[in-house]
C-alpha cells in the first residue's frame, strides 16, 4: 500500500479514529488493511491477535513516523506552532532535542520542513528566533518558505539572521508558484537577478505560466517585475495574454488581421526555450487552440471581452490534427479547465468572480456561442503528474464533455448549466 502523508496541520483525534478503524478492518479481514498490517508491522503477526497497539503502529508507520509516541509528538509540535504558543514548542523541544532537525510532520522530504522552516510559513516570527536559538540551522529554508507564503516581515527577519546574503539562484521559484507579488518585490529589493552569474536565465518564467494558481494580476505584475529587471520575454500574443498587455495585443493584431483566427501549439503557450514541460494538469487540450481559450484556461477574463470586441468569433474552433481530434470551442474550455479547480475547491473565485457562475460561459453564449457546437477530444488521465491512461471521446458536445470527464474538480457544473438553459444537450 501506499504510504499516507499527513496533512499540514494533523488533528490527532482524527488519527485515533483511524487507528480504530483500522483495527476494525484487519479483524475482519479487509484486504486493504491486511496488506498494511504485513507491510508495516515490524513482526509477523496473527489478524485476530492484533490490538489497539498494533493499528497504532501500523498507522504511524504509513505516515512515516517510526512509531505511534512519534506521530502523536508531532501534532502536538504542529499544533503548537500553529498556535504560536513557543512554551509549548519550547518544552517538547527540550524533551524531544532530535525533532528539531527532523521534518515537523515526520514524512521524508515534506515542503514544510523542520520546525524552524515550519514556522516560517505561518509567520511565527517568535518560535524561529526561539528556535534558532535552541540549534536550529535551517534558516534558509525557512527563508523560501516564508517569501512563497507572502511572510514577508518573516522574510525580511530571517534575511537579517542569514547574515543578508543576495538571494540564491532559485529563489524567486516560491514566489513564482503562489504568484505571491509582494515577495517577488522583496527577492529583486534584496539583490535577486533574472540572470545567473554564467548568464543563464534564472527568471522562473516557466514557473509563472505553469502553476496551478489562477491571478491574473498578480501573474502579469511579475511577468513585468522580471522584464523590468532586465529578462527578455518573447514577443508573442500569447506572451501578450500570459502578461495582460493588451497594448502588445493591439500591435500583434495591426500587423496580422488574421490573429483572431490563428491557432496556437502547445509549446507556444508553453515555450520550451523558458524551460517549460509537457502537459501534466487535468484539462481541455490546448494544443492549437485559439488566443480565446487560452483566456479561459488562465482566467484572462478582459482580454477575452476584448477579442470579443475586436470581433473574433465565440465559436472560433481549435485545429483539427491528423486523427481528427481538436475543433473544440472555447466553451469546451470553460466546461473543462484547471481554472475551475480553484472555484470547485474555495466554493468561489478566490479574487473577482461570484461563487457558483461561469463568466466565461455566460460571456461567450452572450455573444452567441453555439451550446451545441461539437468536437472529438481526448482526455488524459494523469497520477502524481504522470499520464496513466488516454481516453477518446468523439463528437460530443460542451455538456457532454464535461459529464464524461474524470476529474470532476475541474469541470463547472455552473458553465454546464448555463448551456443547458441555452438549449444545450449532452
Amino acid at each position: 500500500m501506499p504510504a499516507r502523508h499527513l496533512p499540514v496541520r494533523p488533528d490527532l483525534d482524527q488519527l485515533r479514529h483511524q487507528a480504530k478503524d483500522l483495527l476494525r478492518a484487519i479483524r475482519r479481514g479487509d484486504p486493504d488493511a491486511l496488506a498494511d498490517l504485513k507491510q508495516y508491522h515490524s513482526e509477523a503477526i496473527d489478524p485476530a491477535r492484533v490490538k489497539l497497539g498494533d493499528a497504532q503502529l501500523v498507522l504511524a508507520r504509513s505516515y512515516q513516523a517510526p512509531s505511534w509516541p512519534r506521530l502523536v509528538l508531532a501534532c502536538a509540535l504542529v499544533d503548537a506552532i500553529w498556535r504560536d504558543d513557543a512554551t509549548a514548542v519550547r518544552k517538547i523541544v527540550l524533551q524531544n532535542p532530535q525533532v528539531l532537525h527532523e521534518d515537523a510532520l515526520v514524512r521524508r522530504n515534506s515542503n514544510w520542513g523542520p520546525p524552524l522552516t515550519y514556522a516560517a510559513n505561518l509567520g511565527r516570527d517568535r518560535i524561529i528566533t526561539m528556535l534558532h536559538e535552541m540549534g536550529a540551522t535551517d534558516l534558509q529554508s525557512a527563508l523560501g518558505r516564508a517569501a512563497l507564503q507572502s511572510r514577508i516581515g518573516t522574510a525580511r527577519m530571517l534575511h537579517e539572521m542569514l547574515g543578508r546574503p543576495v538571494p540564491r539562484v532559485g529563489s524567486l521559484g516560491g514566489p513564482a508558484y503562489t504568484l505571491s507579488t509582494s515577495a517577488t518585490a522583496l527577492l529583486f529589493e534584496l539583490g535577486a537577478t533574472v540572470y545567473d552569474e554564467d548568464g543563464k536565465p534564472s527568471a522562473p518564467v516557466d514557473v509563472v505560466l505553469e502553476t496551478d494558481s489562477r491571478n491574473p494580476a498578480a501573474k502579469h505584475a511579475i511577468l513585468e517585475m522580471y522584464a523590468e529587471h532586465g529578462f527578455v520575454l518573447p514577443d508573442t500574443p500569447v506572451m501578450a495574454v500570459h502578461r495582460g498587455r493588451v497594448d502588445l495585443l493591439e500591435r500583434h493584431l495591426q500587423r496580422d488581421p488574421a490573429l483572431l483566427r490563428q491557432t496556437f501549439g502547445y509549446t507556444d503557450i508553453f515555450p520550451p526555450s523558458l524551460g517549460c514541460h509537457d502537459e501534466s494538469y487535468p484539462r481541455t487540450s490546448l494544443d492549437g487552440v485559439t488566443l480565446l481559450h487560452v483566456c479561459v484556461e488562465f482566467d484572462e477574463f478582459e482580454i477575452a471581452q476584448w477579442l470579443l470586441e475586436r470581433g473574433m468569433n465565440p465559436d472560433q474552433p481549435a485545429a483539427v490534427d491528423a486523427q481528427g481530434f481538436g475543433g473544440h470551442t472555447a466553451l469546451f474550455t470553460a466546461v473543462v479547465c484547471y481554472a475551475n479547480f480553484w472555484r470547485n475547491f474555495t466554493g468561489g473565485w478566490a479574487h473577482t468572480r461570484k461563487p457558483n457562475d461561469s463568466p466565461f460561459a455566460r460571456l461567450l453564449l452572450d455573444r452567441g456561442a453555439n451550446p451545441n457546437a461539437r468536437a472529438s477530444l481526448r482526455e488524459r488521465i494523469y497520477t502524481d503528474g504522470q499520464l496513466i491512461e488516454t481516453r477518446e471521446h468523439r463528437d460530443i458536445t460542451p455538456i457532454g464533455w464535461g459529464t464524461l470527464f474524470h476529474n470532476k474538480m475541474v469541470v463547472s457544473e455552473p458553465a454546464m448549466r448555463m448551456i443547458a438553459n441555452h438549449g444545450g444537450a449532452a
